[in-house]
């Protein structure tokens, strides 16, 4: 019966981890990611009919309101761009000056 029960449980955390493409998700699926909401999602819907997503920082660039601090939220929710999770030092990083 234990075992039942740990495999029911790590079904659903994997499942509450599952990873939702920027580039691919639904409305809902966006409404279901903490700290966006019914207008964000539209946005971004919006946004990606125009053009996919290339990367965290185009995404930031056209969605106005998203910073580094709720690009980590979301990509700890499960948010990806094109596959792949935000990384703060990699898209933040500014050019060194010459």
């Amino acid at each position: 019966m234990k075992q039942l029960l740990a495999f029911f449980a790590a079904l659903f955390l994997t499942g509450a981890f599952a990873a939702i493409d920027v580039n691919q998700a639904s409305e809902a699926e966006l409404d279901g990611i903490k700290g966006v909401g019914p207008a964000t999602s539209r946005r971004i819907v919006a946004e990606r009919n125009k053009s996919e997503f290339k990367s965290w920082a185009d995404f930031r660039r056209r969605i106005k309101g998203v910073g580094s601090k709720s690009a980590a939220r979301f990509s700890a929710q499960g948010l990806t761009v094109g596959g792949t999770a935000y990384e703060a030092d990699v898209v933040d990083a500014k050019p060194a000056k010459k």
